[in-house]
Protein backbone atom coordinates (compact mmCIF):
# COMPACT_ATOMS: atom_id res chain seq x y z
CA UNK A 1 0.00 0.00 0.00
CA UNK A 2 1.32 3.21 -1.11
CA UNK A 3 2.29 6.06 1.51
CA UNK A 4 1.08 9.05 1.36
CA UNK A 5 3.13 12.10 0.76
CA UNK A 6 3.51 15.64 1.82
CA UNK A 7 2.42 18.03 -1.02
CA UNK A 8 5.03 20.22 -2.15
CA UNK A 9 4.60 23.74 -2.61
CA UNK A 10 4.13 25.31 -5.94
CA UNK A 11 7.84 26.96 -7.08
CA UNK A 12 7.34 30.63 -7.60
CA UNK A 13 8.16 32.41 -10.72
CA UNK A 14 11.30 33.11 -11.30
CA UNK A 15 12.37 36.88 -9.89
CA UNK A 16 9.58 36.68 -7.03
CA UNK A 17 10.92 35.96 -3.93
CA UNK A 18 8.63 34.36 -0.64
CA UNK A 19 7.26 36.34 1.59
CA UNK A 20 9.30 36.95 4.88
CA UNK A 21 7.31 35.04 8.06
CA UNK A 22 5.96 37.41 10.07
CA UNK A 23 6.49 36.80 14.15
CA UNK A 24 4.25 36.05 15.99
CA UNK A 25 1.19 38.32 17.50
CA UNK A 26 2.12 40.99 14.68
CA UNK A 27 -0.67 41.18 11.69
CA UNK A 28 -0.09 40.01 8.20
CA UNK A 29 1.16 42.99 5.80
CA UNK A 30 -1.15 40.76 3.31
CA UNK A 31 -4.28 40.85 5.34
CA UNK A 32 -7.11 42.97 4.92
CA UNK A 33 -7.92 44.93 7.83
CA UNK A 34 -11.34 44.27 9.17
CA UNK A 35 -13.74 46.89 10.03
CA UNK A 36 -14.33 48.32 13.39
CA UNK A 37 -17.67 47.35 14.63
CA UNK A 38 -19.15 49.60 17.51
CA UNK A 39 -20.76 47.53 20.20
CA UNK A 40 -24.05 48.82 20.62
CA UNK A 41 -25.31 49.92 23.68
CA UNK A 42 -28.65 48.55 25.10
CA UNK A 43 -31.35 50.29 27.34
CA UNK A 44 -33.58 48.82 29.26
CA UNK A 45 -35.65 46.35 27.89
CA UNK A 46 -39.85 47.50 27.32
CA UNK A 47 -40.35 44.18 30.20
CA UNK A 48 -38.19 46.41 32.78
CA UNK A 49 -39.99 49.79 32.12
CA UNK A 50 -43.35 47.44 32.16
CA UNK A 51 -42.43 46.90 35.76
CA UNK A 52 -41.25 50.32 36.99
CA UNK A 53 -43.02 52.33 35.15
CA UNK A 54 -45.17 53.92 37.76
CA UNK A 55 -45.35 52.99 41.61
CA UNK A 56 -47.30 55.04 43.73
CA UNK A 57 -47.67 55.21 47.37
CA UNK A 58 -50.29 56.66 50.17
CA UNK A 59 -49.70 56.49 53.24
CA UNK A 60 -53.39 56.90 55.56
CA UNK A 61 -52.68 59.32 58.17
CA UNK A 62 -51.74 61.88 56.31
CA UNK A 63 -53.11 60.99 52.65
CA UNK A 64 -49.59 61.57 50.68
CA UNK A 65 -49.17 60.08 47.80
CA UNK A 66 -45.22 59.48 46.68
CA UNK A 67 -44.43 58.72 43.33
CA UNK A 68 -41.94 56.27 41.41
CA UNK A 69 -39.28 55.33 43.34
CA UNK A 70 -35.96 56.78 42.67
CA UNK A 71 -34.37 60.02 43.30
CA UNK A 72 -32.23 62.57 41.89
CA UNK A 73 -28.50 61.82 42.79
CA UNK A 74 -28.49 65.49 44.03
CA UNK A 75 -32.12 65.26 45.59
CA UNK A 76 -33.28 68.68 43.79
CA UNK A 77 -36.11 69.63 41.57
CA UNK A 78 -37.51 71.29 38.85
CA UNK A 79 -40.08 74.04 38.45
CA UNK A 80 -41.74 75.81 35.93
CA UNK A 81 -44.37 78.55 37.78
CA UNK A 82 -46.77 80.96 37.09
CA UNK A 83 -45.73 84.88 37.65
CA UNK A 84 -46.67 86.45 41.02
CA UNK A 85 -48.32 89.47 39.06
CA UNK A 86 -49.93 90.33 35.36
CA UNK A 87 -46.87 91.12 33.08
CA UNK A 88 -44.43 90.32 35.32
CA UNK A 89 -41.92 86.86 34.50
CA UNK A 90 -43.42 86.42 31.24
CA UNK A 91 -46.38 84.34 33.06
CA UNK A 92 -49.85 84.51 33.07
CA UNK A 93 -51.64 86.47 35.31
CA UNK A 94 -53.26 84.57 38.13
CA UNK A 95 -56.92 83.42 37.41
CA UNK A 96 -59.16 83.46 40.37
CA UNK A 97 -60.56 80.35 41.90
CA UNK A 98 -63.99 79.03 41.55
CA UNK A 99 -66.19 77.87 44.29
CA UNK A 100 -66.34 74.58 45.44
CA UNK A 101 -68.57 72.00 43.99
CA UNK A 102 -70.18 69.24 46.17
CA UNK A 103 -68.43 65.65 45.65
CA UNK A 104 -69.12 63.83 42.25
CA UNK A 105 -66.76 60.76 40.66
CA UNK A 106 -64.59 61.67 37.79
CA UNK A 107 -65.58 60.21 34.53
CA UNK A 108 -63.22 62.09 31.97
CA UNK A 109 -60.10 63.85 31.59
CA UNK A 110 -59.30 66.17 28.43
CA UNK A 111 -56.11 68.03 28.05
CA UNK A 112 -56.21 69.88 25.17
CA UNK A 113 -52.59 71.04 24.96
CA UNK A 114 -51.39 67.48 25.20
CA UNK A 115 -55.10 66.20 22.79
CA UNK A 116 -55.58 63.89 25.45
CA UNK A 117 -59.06 62.46 26.53
CA UNK A 118 -58.75 60.11 29.04
CA UNK A 119 -60.94 57.45 30.58
CA UNK A 120 -60.84 57.53 34.44
CA UNK A 121 -60.92 55.01 36.83
CA UNK A 122 -60.73 54.57 40.50
CA UNK A 123 -57.91 53.33 42.32
CA UNK A 124 -57.80 52.36 46.17
CA UNK A 125 -54.82 51.26 48.54
CA UNK A 126 -53.45 47.88 49.31
CA UNK A 127 -52.87 46.56 52.60
CA UNK A 128 -49.49 47.55 52.35
CA UNK A 129 -50.61 51.48 51.62
CA UNK A 130 -49.74 51.58 47.96
CA UNK A 131 -52.24 53.52 45.50
CA UNK A 132 -53.28 50.73 42.33
CA UNK A 133 -51.95 52.00 38.79
CA UNK A 134 -54.75 52.07 35.59
CA UNK A 135 -53.72 48.56 33.81
CA UNK A 136 -51.16 48.32 31.93
CA UNK A 137 -53.10 46.26 28.96
CA UNK A 138 -55.19 49.86 28.80
CA UNK A 139 -52.32 52.88 28.42
CA UNK A 140 -54.56 55.37 27.73
CA UNK A 141 -56.43 55.25 30.77
CA UNK A 142 -56.01 57.26 33.86
CA UNK A 143 -56.84 56.76 37.67
CA UNK A 144 -58.28 59.01 40.43
CA UNK A 145 -57.56 58.35 43.82
CA UNK A 146 -60.96 58.08 45.04
CA UNK A 147 -60.06 58.18 48.98
CA UNK A 148 -59.65 61.65 48.65
CA UNK A 149 -61.77 64.65 47.16
CA UNK A 150 -62.90 64.66 43.78
CA UNK A 151 -62.23 67.00 41.34
CA UNK A 152 -63.88 70.49 41.45
CA UNK A 153 -64.78 69.98 45.23
CA UNK A 154 -62.63 71.45 48.55
CA UNK A 155 -59.07 70.13 48.63
CA UNK A 156 -56.75 68.80 46.55
CA UNK A 157 -57.96 65.84 43.83
CA UNK A 158 -55.03 63.66 42.61
CA UNK A 159 -55.22 61.84 39.03
CA UNK A 160 -52.32 59.43 38.04
CA UNK A 161 -51.55 58.35 34.47
CA UNK A 162 -48.74 56.02 33.14
CA UNK A 163 -45.99 57.50 31.34
CA UNK A 164 -45.07 54.21 29.12
CA UNK A 165 -45.97 51.09 29.34
CA UNK A 166 -45.01 47.29 27.66
CA UNK A 167 -46.90 48.52 24.28
CA UNK A 168 -45.29 51.68 23.97
CA UNK A 169 -46.25 55.27 25.08
CA UNK A 170 -49.38 55.83 27.72
CA UNK A 171 -51.30 59.15 28.58
CA UNK A 172 -48.95 61.28 30.21
CA UNK A 173 -45.76 60.77 28.01
CA UNK A 174 -45.72 64.67 27.82
CA UNK A 175 -46.95 65.62 30.59
CA UNK A 176 -44.07 67.68 31.21
CA UNK A 177 -45.09 70.11 28.28
CA UNK A 178 -47.93 71.49 30.24
CA UNK A 179 -47.48 75.12 30.69
CA UNK A 180 -49.27 77.41 33.37
CA UNK A 181 -52.34 78.96 32.33
CA UNK A 182 -53.20 75.46 30.25
CA UNK A 183 -56.14 74.12 30.71
CA UNK A 184 -57.49 70.95 32.12
CA UNK A 185 -61.06 69.94 31.67
CA UNK A 186 -63.00 67.11 34.28
CA UNK A 187 -65.91 65.68 33.58
CA UNK A 188 -67.86 64.49 36.54
CA UNK A 189 -70.84 62.03 37.04
CA UNK A 190 -73.28 64.55 37.92
CA UNK A 191 -72.39 65.71 34.14
CA UNK A 192 -70.58 68.84 35.18
CA UNK A 193 -67.21 69.54 34.00
CA UNK A 194 -64.99 71.26 36.78
CA UNK A 195 -62.17 73.23 34.21
CA UNK A 196 -58.83 73.64 35.66
CA UNK A 197 -56.14 76.29 35.13
CA UNK A 198 -52.49 75.06 35.49
CA UNK A 199 -50.68 76.99 38.00
CA UNK A 200 -47.07 75.40 37.74
CA UNK A 201 -45.46 72.06 36.73
CA UNK A 202 -42.70 70.46 38.68
CA UNK A 203 -40.08 67.50 38.84
CA UNK A 204 -39.45 66.63 41.86
CA UNK A 205 -36.51 64.35 43.08
CA UNK A 206 -37.51 61.40 45.49
CA UNK A 207 -35.53 63.05 48.52
CA UNK A 208 -37.19 66.02 47.89
CA UNK A 209 -40.55 65.33 47.04
CA UNK A 210 -42.71 67.50 49.20
CA UNK A 211 -45.81 65.76 50.77
CA UNK A 212 -47.03 68.72 52.17
CA UNK A 213 -46.96 70.76 49.27
CA UNK A 214 -48.30 68.48 46.75
CA UNK A 215 -51.04 67.02 48.51
CA UNK A 216 -52.00 69.40 51.50
CA UNK A 217 -55.25 70.70 51.47
CA UNK A 218 -54.83 74.73 49.84
CA UNK A 219 -58.27 76.44 50.98
CA UNK A 220 -59.93 76.35 47.65
CA UNK A 221 -60.27 73.17 44.94
CA UNK A 222 -56.74 72.35 43.38
CA UNK A 223 -56.17 69.37 41.10
CA UNK A 224 -53.31 67.26 40.73
CA UNK A 225 -51.72 65.14 37.39
CA UNK A 226 -48.96 62.81 38.35
CA UNK A 227 -46.76 60.38 36.65
CA UNK A 228 -42.93 59.51 36.30
CA UNK A 229 -40.24 61.48 35.33
CA UNK A 230 -36.28 62.03 35.20
CA UNK A 231 -33.98 58.95 34.27
CA UNK A 232 -34.71 55.37 34.44
CA UNK A 233 -32.99 53.35 36.12
CA UNK A 234 -33.40 49.15 35.46
CA UNK A 235 -33.22 48.61 39.71
CA UNK A 236 -35.55 51.42 40.83
CA UNK A 237 -37.25 52.86 37.66
CA UNK A 238 -37.48 56.15 37.05
CA UNK A 239 -36.07 58.68 39.55
CA UNK A 240 -38.17 61.31 39.67
CA UNK A 241 -42.36 62.58 39.33
CA UNK A 242 -43.38 64.97 37.50
CA UNK A 243 -46.52 67.05 38.92
CA UNK A 244 -48.62 69.01 37.53
CA UNK A 245 -50.37 72.20 40.01
CA UNK A 246 -54.15 73.21 38.93
CA UNK A 247 -56.86 75.09 40.40
CA UNK A 248 -61.02 75.49 39.79
CA UNK A 249 -61.33 78.74 37.33
CA UNK A 250 -64.70 77.37 36.09
CA UNK A 251 -67.99 74.86 35.72
CA UNK A 252 -69.52 73.82 32.98
CA UNK A 253 -72.52 71.45 32.13
CA UNK A 254 -75.84 71.22 34.53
Amino acid sequence: MASRSTPRPRPRPYGQPYPRPVPYGRPSPHARPRPHRRRRRRGPSRAVRLTLTLSVTATLLFGVVHGCGGGTPDGGSATVAASDGAGRGGGPAPVASHRPLPASPPVKLAVPRMVVEAKVVRLGLDRHGQLGTPPMSRPRLVGWYAGGPSPGEQGTAVIVGHRDTKTGPAVFLNLDALHPGDVLKVTREDRRTAVFTVDSLHTFGRRSFPDKKVYGNTGRPELRLLTCGGRFDRRSGYTANVVVFAHLTSVTGA
